[in-house]
């Protein structure tokens, strides 16, 4: 249903002690996205007031259309490599127009009603891009966590490395000071007093330290200079055709990225206040706020779980409270966004740091590595291919990788058996169902009847070395066939016609007996080739056989 959940919010009646709790969650959250969309600006390798553009205009789109009550939207650590990249390669009008792009598909993608589709993407795929995508931003904030003199650091992992190791000599004794005050404050700071948010306070506190104290420490004024502290006026980026077909992939993968992360942070925040979000209006809004975000110069936003736990748990309970912590941050923006010039980049290092750490879910990775040997495949193979290689590779190969596997686990759960001797021995024969003569074999198929199992299909069948007179399928554990199954079987007919046998169907299922129903094998076997019963086969049989 493509309906908002703020409509259905508002058509319920909205009390107003319910708006008190939600502007006063919105205003937290607006405190707490404010050093978060300046970090993840800054790490995709654009400037700090992009990220704020982003969670101002973004994030409000997301409230007002999305198919959540809680739903706080904005930049996030997902995007970071893949964003970082396309900066590198296309500049930032690239990024702006793939951020269309990728806007354009996950509103196709709602339209079209797929939004259950993309939760299909197995766990260990989702667990392996997502650690090392953590690995990644680690990895992005170790010079200004120890305030390396470097140049431009490489985008490559390995070279990055190398790099940090070879101006390991140029740490800066105050900048690792300020980056573990910041990482200390963010840790302990919720258990002596949870209402006040931690990134807050360590913004504070760090920034007035090094301020105050004049610590030689680079901060976003000294590198990226006065930031814009006002909305850009809005323009469509500027790129040629050619650059908008290279543009193609990198708009696929953040669509499938913000589609993931939005309908999981959304599932999450389903279970904290028991409600159930509306997946394919979620796409929808993600999809606009992804079209908005780069013409007022913003980058990719999706749904934040950290930022929508927090909305959660100070109160906020419909999607008012997503409105007012956009319009707070826009407040804070146009009023104190020429100070953000001020904050150390160490600062925000530790708190990019601490994200990149309840990102990587180590646990999690422990337990699926100690899981069934092929998910670990999966996970591993993932996890070094976005580390290593490229997001978008990485996402490719696991799903495919993904996909090979299960389709070889239900291939061994399908199971082709011999069961004529379930109908000769004595103890089954009844009077009701007599001992079946020579000339008459049952064959059954357990399990779906896909490619992966057409293979031992055809080989249980090859091996059949006698040529009954009639041969039985029998087909009641069947729930599903394809096409590669049907080929199967009317390869079956064809050869065993030839032999003289006649090949038929019993019990056969809603979903096979359709499909058999439109292929031609089903006017080949006829009415009588295909009966509602093991019995109704056995005469039919027996009839063959005199």
């Amino acid at each position: 249903m493509l309906v908002p959940k703020l409509h259905t919010v508002l058509k319920e009646g909205y009390t107003r002690q319910q708006l008190v709790a939600d502007v006063t969650a919105g205003l937290v959250v607006g405190v707490v996205a404010l050093p978060l969309c300046i970090a993840f600006a800054i790490a995709s390798g654009v400037s700090p007031e992009r990220g704020l553009y982003t969670g101002i205009v973004a994030g409000f789109l997301i409230s007002l259309l999305g198919g959540s009550r809680v739903q706080v939207g904005g930049p996030t650590g997902a995007f970071v490599v893949i964003v970082y990249g396309v900066v590198a390669a296309h500049g930032v009008d690239g990024l702006l127009t793939a951020t269309l792009m990728a806007g354009v598909i996950l509103v196709a993608l709602g339209v079209t009603r797929l939004g259950n589709s993309i939760k299909f993407i197995p766990f260990p795929v989702v667990t392996g891009f997502t650690s090392g995508i953590a690995l990644i931003i680690f990895s992005s904030q170790v010079k200004d966590l120890l305030g390396l003199s470097m140049g431009e650091v490489p985008a490559d992992f390995i070279e990055k490395w190398i790099a940090f190791a070879e101006a390991i000599g140029t740490v800066s004794p105050w900048a690792v000071t300020i980056s573990l005050a910041t990482c200390a404050i963010l840790v302990l700071w919720p258990r002596l007093e949870w209402r006040t948010p931690a990134p807050l306070v360590a913004l504070l506190v760090t920034t007035a330290v090094v301020h105050f104290a004049g610590l030689p420490i680079e901060t976003i004024g000294s590198r990226f200079g006065e930031i814009d502290a006002s909305l850009p006026t809005p323009k469509l980026p500027s790129v040629s055709l050619s650059t908008m077909r290279e543009l193609i992939a990198p708009a696929f993968v953040i669509a499938m990225l913000g589609g993931i992360e939005s309908l999981l942070s959304a599932v999450v925040s389903d279970g904290m206040i028991g409600a159930k979000h509306r997946s394919n209006m979620e796409l929808v809004a993600q999809g606009v706020a992804n079209i908005a975000s780069p013409i007022f110069g913003g980058i990719p936003a999706t749904g934040a779980i950290a930022r929508t736990a927090t909305n959660v748990k100070n109160g906020g309970r419909t999607p008012i409270a997503g409105l007012v912590h956009a319009v707070t941050l826009l407040a804070i923006t146009l009023f104190f966004g020429k100070m953000a010039a001020l904050i150390p980049l160490a600062t925000l290092a530790g708190i990019l740091v601490i994200v990149a750490y309840q990102m990587s879910e180590w646990k999690v990775f422990r337990n699926e590595l100690r899981g069934p040997r092929s998910d670990s495949v999966v996970l591993v193979t993932t996890f070094l291919l976005t580390v290593f290689v490229d997001l978008a590779v990485a996402i490719a190969v696991g799903m495919v990788l993904a996909s090979l596997l299960f389709m070889k686990r239900m291939s061994e759960v399908t199971n082709v058996r011999f069961v004529t001797r379930e109908f000769t021995d004595e103890e089954d024969v009844t009077e009701a169902r007599p001992a079946l003569p020579p000339g008459i074999e049952v064959y059954e198929i357990d399990g779906p009847f896909f490619f992966g199992a057409a293979e031992k299909f055809n080989d249980t069948m090859s091996q059949l070395g006698r040529k009954p007179k009639v041969l039985i399928i029998r087909m009641r554990n069947v729930p599903a066939i394809d096409s590669t199954a049907l080929h199967a079987l009317d390869h079956l007919f064809t050869r065993r016609q030839r032999d003289g046998t006649r090949v038929i169907l019993a019990e056969v299922r809603s979903q096979p007996l359709f499909e058999i129903a439109r292929h031609p094998l089903g006017d080949r076997l006829g009415e009588e080739g295909m009966t509602a019963t093991l019995d109704e086969a056995i005469d039919e049989a027996l009839k063959e056989v005199g």
